[in-house]
């Protein structure tokens, strides 16, 4: 049958055959089984839109001017089929949940660009309500769920002050949507269906109240109380019915809970929806004014009840204005976002941040909307709230990804647009710009979906974040009246160098040069703000703020803070920053030099001359010989020790084989023994390979204790740490080098120093190459040695030892050391556990 009903023409009506069906289905409607909600739903939008699709009677009546009388006829008895459809499925389930079932299909139909559709739908609406207001059963299971609700920890929740939350819990969801249909259908140009649709309203105003008299036990006459709200709630109004609408408001407010009132808004917003037939100039006027009455009077009443409700608002008009496209219609749906931001703006901003990305035209108004309506929101404030969100992180702590600092610089990009926005903008424009700089390099190989956001049927397409942050950087820059900046990046690649992981620094410095070249107003304010970025930022911050720092030739005072982060900083950024700050101090005044600065710089780059990266020590090797040559004699402790410091790395560096390297290795020693006066021994800044001539490395171990005694143990620890290099020649001529450096001092070692190097040594024995497995043989050889011929106390449970006459005092004679100590002895073991280690 509703096959049947599908297949019946919907241009004329000229049997009963759609009649007679329906009133089966209604006569079939009480068997079992029940049809569910889902089938009552399909079954009343097929008969629905059966009889409602049908032209006027009129033009029925125009087509077949022979039977106009049957067609009349014809035409009310298939209405009258309908509606004993509808009866028979209430009664099945004479609930607000059964109600809403029946009245959501006809929806729709209200806001049609046909009146006789919207009149037929209203109609049928209000007969439904007709038919709730007269069965009792209605009311009945209304206050048996409000009575089997469970009481709160103060007793049952007080009606007075939540009564519009009750509809919601107890299954009538649909009540302020329902009620916003109904208040547009009263501006109706159509009279008559101004009136069904008050009188609708009428009776939903009754049916609340006697709900409630029916909670508290009061026993009332339905005829008497309906014509009470007839009179109460005011006659209809052809000439001005929007004085009926701010009637029906009023009074519905002790009804109204959030859930309630953000329907209102919504069904409000779908009578100014275009996506069907065109409607006559009238009814879109008439509908244009209905809709903007009633945005504005429920939120100047009811405003302080939406509050969490306002991401479904916002939701709602960003989903309605798909379908909104005359510019009138389009202010008004957007109108309840400036009203709402007067008093939540904070909670409007946040809903927004939510909006699809990359914004669309109906997002990037939305924003807008913000501060070009009033009352709208304190634009500082709006700023501070966006400056906020775009210093968060896009990765939260849990690993997933957030779409807010992103948001936050689309919001910007669409505020700056407008031209009284500008002004406010620039108060806070270094803190903007730092904060955009960050997000896009957190932003690099970090991909979003657009429609990874709260919005509903948002766009679906995969974008690429970094190049949208780094446009509103662009955007930001040209509205502060920085053209020639962002010119000078757009001809040098900067924007391109910028979102790109390697070379992001590259663009951000790009950006300082050209702020410094073109002396722009706010460089220092900028640079003020970078100092807690690199004390207290994480590593995107420093890298961030130190790329932009070291191009400004006015910091010297602010370098020892940048110097500070550059210590937790890659090793090729931290060599590019320091070769800038060089630069820097070397264009200032020598005299005006604080040689501070200076040690700091060298402090930088030291732990850079073991990178595996052979571009970023050889730099660092570099500038650390340039910017000794910039330290004034006569030298201070402090620089003595700093040199001192870089003594056994310069010379283990020469001993890679690398010949770039190791020529950088040799200049930079020359400069430190310059500026020292120094006579290092002429063996000190030979290449040649120490496995030709031990004693070569004897006495530069020698020559070192002497000279630097108080700084031997910093000679071991340094050489102990290159034994962990990646690189094997670099592990080979460490442990070279403690085996002649660990002889040398006699009574400055502990037994827990000793026991470091015993540790080292033996795991350098099972080294992957074989030569540093014979070389950590041979410095063991020459410790254990030492310690015979000195007679030094040997490590508690040594393994080095592997003769039962250990505790005997042996002279320094080689032929009186056991066999065991034998130097080739130690080599062939060592060659024996690599080779066991391979296999």
């Amino acid at each position: 049958m509703m096959k049947q009903i599908q297949e019946e023409p919907t241009d004329t009506l000229s049997n009963s055959n759609q009649q007679q069906a329906m009133l089966t289905l209604a006569q079939l409607s009480p068997l079992q089984p029940y049809l569910g909600v889902k089938g009552k739903k399909e079954l009343v939008t097929i008969c629905v839109k059966s009889v409602f699709s049908l032209p006027s009677v009129q033009t029925m009546e125009e087509q077949d001017t022979n039977n106009s009388d049957f067609v009349q006829i014809l035409y009310s008895q298939t209405l009258d089929g309908l509606q004993t459809l509808l009866n028979s499925l209430f009664l099945e389930d004479p609930t607000p949940a059964g109600l809403t079932s029946l009245l959501e299909p006809l929806g729709p139909w209200m806001t049609s660009a046909k009146s006789h559709e919207r009149a037929r739908a209203v109609k049928e609406s209000v007969f439904l309500l007709n038919c709730a207001l007269q069965t009792q059963p209605f009311f009945t299971n209304f206050v048996e769920q409000f009575l089997s609700f469970p009481l709160e920890p103060k007793g049952k929740m007080n009606f007075e002050h939540s009564r519009g939350n009750y509809f919601t819990m107890f299954g009538f969801p649909m009540f302020g949507l329902l009620l916003g249909r109904l208040i547009l259908r009263v501006c109706d140009p159509d009279e008559e269906i101004g009136r069904d649709a008050l009188d609708g309203i009428i009776i939903l105003y009754t049916i609340l109240e006697l709900q409630k008299r029916n909670i508290d036990n009061e026993e009332t006459n339905k005829l008497e109380l309906y014509e009470s709200n007839k009179r109460f709630l005011g006659p209809y109004n052809p000439v001005s019915p929007c004085q009926n609408i701010l009637r029906v408001i009023a009074e519905f407010g002790d009804f109204l809970g959030p859930q309630q009132v953000k329907d209102l808004l919504l069904a409000a917003l779908e009578g100014l929806r275009d996506d069907q037939e065109t409607p006559a100039k009238d009814t879109a006027e008439m509908m244009q004014l209905a809709s903007e009455v009633t945005l504005s009077s429920v939120l100047e009443w009811y405003r302080h009840r939406v509050l969490e409700v306002i991401p479904d608002i916002m939701n709602g008009i960003y989903v309605h204005l798909s379908a909104i496209h005359e510019p009138r219609a389009r202010e008004v749906a957007l109108l309840p976002i400036s009203l709402l931001a007067s008093s939540f703006m904070t909670e409007v901003v946040v809903a927004l941040l939510m909006c699809p990305l990359p914004l669309d035209s109906n997002g990037a108004e939305m924003w807008r909307q913000l501060i070009l309506r009033k009352p709208s929101c304190d634009i500082r404030d709006l700023l501070e709230l966006l400056l906020t969100s775009l210093k968060e992180k896009p990765i939260t702590k849990k690993g997933r990804a957030s779409i807010v600092p992103l948001a936050a610089a689309s919001g910007l990009c669409e505020l700056l647009s407008v031209n009284s926005c500008v002004g406010r903008v620039r108060r806070i424009y270094p803190q903007l710009l730092l904060a955009l700089l960050v997000q896009v390099h957190y932003h690099i190989g970090l991909n979003l979906p657009g429609n990874n956001c709260g919005f509903r049927n948002g766009p679906s397409s995969i974008f690429i974040p970094v190049r949208w942050v780094v446009k509103v950087v662009k955007t930001l820059l040209l509205k502060m009246g920085c053209s020639y900046e962002a010119a000078l990046l757009e001809s040098q690649g900067g924007w391109e160098l910028m979102g790109q992981a390697e070379h992001h620094h590259r663009g951000v410095s790009l950006l300082a040069r050209a702020m410094v070249h073109y002396s722009c107003q706010e460089l220092c304010r900028v640079l003020y703000l970078l100092i807690p970025l690199l004390e207290r930022g994480d590593e995107k911050h420093k890298i961030t703020a130190t790329a932009f720092f070291v191009e400004s030739a006015k910091i010297q005072a602010l370098l020892p803070s940048m110097m500070k982060g550059l210590q937790w900083v890659d090793g090729l950024l931290a060599v590019e920053a320091v070769s800038n700050v060089k630069t820097i101090l070397k264009c200032q005044d020598k005299k005006s030099g604080d040689i501070t600065i200076y040690l700091e710089i060298l402090q930088v780059l030291q732990p850079h001359f073991n990178d595996n990266r052979e571009e970023v020590r050889s730099a660092a090797i570099t500038l650390f010989g340039k910017v000794v040559r910039l330290l004034r004699s006569p030298c201070m402790p402090l620089t003595e020790q700093q040199l001192v410091n870089c003594l056994v790395p310069l010379i283990l560096q020469l001993q890679e084989g690398n010949p770039i390297v190791g020529k950088k290795c040799k200049k930079t020693l020359t400069y430190c023994c310059y500026h020292m006066a120094w006579g290092l021994p002429k063996m000190m800044y030979s290449k040649k390979p120490w496995d030709i001539s031990q004693q070569t490395v004897t006495k530069i171990c020698k020559y070192l204790v002497n000279t630097h005694r108080d700084s031997a143990l910093v000679f071991l620890t340094q050489s102990l740490e290159y034994t962990k290099s990646p690189r094997a020649a670099l592990r080979r001529s460490a442990v070279t080098f403690i085996g002649s450096l660990v002889p040398c001092m006699e009574g400055m070692l502990t037994e827990e120093l000793l026991n470091e190097v015993k540790t080292a040594l033996e795991a350098l024995r099972h080294d992957p190459e074989a030569s540093v497995c014979i070389f950590a043989a041979q410095a063991q050889d020459h410790i254990l040695a030492s310690c015979w011929r000195n007679s030094w106390p040997l490590p508690r449970g040594d393994s080095w030892v592997c003769d039962p006459a250990s505790n005997h005092r042996w002279n320094s004679s080689k032929e009186n050391l056991p066999v065991s100590h034998h130097r080739r002895s130690w080599i062939l073991e060592s060659l024996r556990v690599w080779k066991k280690t391979l296999k």
